[in-house]
């Protein structure tokens, strides 16, 4: 299945190579999948080597010698002689071994043409709590997420639904009202199964019937990410805190507070007792924290309150299945107030997989919007409605306020604009930068 992360995979062979590349994300995302298969299409010869399989090669960087030297034996190990200028070399798995991350250094600053990748689960934890230290400046990092709603629909074949969706959100003209109703079904597809590249393709083997959907997939995928948070805590305290925080999050995103609350996880929680756990998870991206602008001005970042915060899972299709949400109540559109959460969510991970940083706003309790974006056109507000009801007072409420040069509205009307409000089909969100 194509992944956009490709494209950046590309621009990295043609520009900077001398530069190791890091690939950081979340487990069973595709990561090997998709630089498994950039090394195989772009390379004359391409050597994988996975740290977690390949234990020797672990202890070979630990030894007391110089990285050439580390170099020359595991070259005998692999039984191999590297030729380094037309070779690339993927570390898979790299997070077991703190000094081979290191010593990416010494291949950037080589005089020999080092081709680099590397990724590994866990890899955003493992670098926030290395003991050695990190080559700064010597690697080049880039994050990727689970399938947006854009690769969801090009693993579908639906390329030219695609560019129309495109040609439509530029021009913010009206799509064919049978497209329109068609993609949005695909959109209710989408929440159910997410951005799993496995789950993606079990639709796909299935023809896209959700009856037919194997929903053990996500369900492992969540057990894995548990499995995780315990076997790479040594103190089994910290690994129940971080669980907890996990699990809560389906249910805190309905908090009337509109915010995370440590006293949802237990009678005595405090913030100083869920930092580290917190913490963890956010440098795992399973979620994403989405924080609250105190001062519409440019620019945003400077303004928020880290402490004032949402949470929001990695995958919406993960959200469904911790909420044991039936998929018939998704495409039969039975779901009341968790339709509008399911739908926040959804837009959070769009947003995310641009690189949009979260932030919201709001006035006390009279008033909120779902995302703050900040482009070439200034500070924009982002309202989400998961149905064709639109009204909204927060909305106008900062409009009159602060009087941005649009606002853009996502739902699930058609494109459009009227009143300074761009209206966005929540299909098209992954357009958004």
């Amino acid at each position: 299945m194509k992944r956009k992360i490709y494209e950046k995979l590309i621009e990295w062979k043609n520009t900077d190579m001398t530069k190791p590349l890091m690939i950081i994300g979340a487990r069973q995302i595709g990561k090997t999948y998709i630089i498994d298969e950039f090394c195989k299409k772009e390379f004359k010869n391409y050597i994988y080597i996975n740290l977690f399989e390949q234990p020797e090669i672990v202890k070979i960087f630990k030894l007391e010698i110089s990285t050439a030297e580390k170099f020359r034996r595991m070259q005998i190990y692999l039984d191999t002689e590297i030729d380094i200028e037309n070779t690339i070399i993927f570390f898979d798995e790299i997070q077991e071994s703190e000094e081979l991350i290191s010593t990416l250094k010494y291949f950037n600053e080589s005089e020999q043409p080092f081709k680099i990748i590397c990724a590994g689960s866990l890899l955003g934890v493992k670098l926030k709590r290395m003991h050695s230290s990190f080559p700064v400046g010597k690697v080049k990092m880039l994050n990727m997420y689970p399938m947006d709603f854009e690769e969801f629909l090009m693993a579908n074949g639906n390329l030219a639904l695609i560019d129309e969706i495109r040609n439509c959100y530029n021009n913010l003209t009206p799509m064919d009202t049978v497209l329109h109703n068609k993609i949005l079904e695909l959109y209710k597809l989408y929440l159910c199964v997410g951005g799993m590249p496995e789950a993606v393709k079990n639709l796909l083997v299935n023809d896209k019937n959700i009856l037919r959907f194997d929903k053990s997939i996500i369900e492992d995928i969540y057990q894995s990410y548990l499995s995780d948070m315990n076997k790479h805590i040594d103190n089994k305290f910290e690994a129940s805190k971080i669980e907890r925080i996990y699990k809560s999050i389906p249910s805190q995103l309905g908090n009337q507070s509109n915010k995370f609350q440590y006293g949802k996880l237990s009678n005595d929680a405090r913030k100083r007792d869920f930092a580290e756990p917190l913490n963890w998870l956010l440098s795992s991206t399973m979620i994403h924290k989405c924080v609250l602008l105190n001062k519409v001005e440019i620019p945003p970042l400077g303004f928020v309150i880290d402490d004032h915060f949402k949470l929001y899972l990695s995958d919406v299709g993960i959200l469904l299945n911790m909420l044991k949400v039936k998929y018939n109540d998704v495409i039969l559109d039975n779901l009341l107030q968790y339709k509008r959460i399911i739908a926040e969510n959804y837009v959070a991970t769009q947003l995310v997989a641009n690189n949009i940083p979260l932030i919201y706003w709001e006035s006390g309790n009279k008033a909120e919007v779902d995302f703050i974006l900040y482009n070439d056109d200034g500070i924009i507000p982002i309202e989400v409605k998961a149905n064709d009801n639109v009204s909204s007072q927060s909305l106008n409420i900062y409009i009159k306020r602060y009087n941005p040069k649009y606002a853009i509205r996502i739902s699930t009307k058609n494109f459009g604009y009227s009143n300074n409000i761009k209206s966005i089909p929540l299909y098209a969100t992954f357009l958004i930068k």
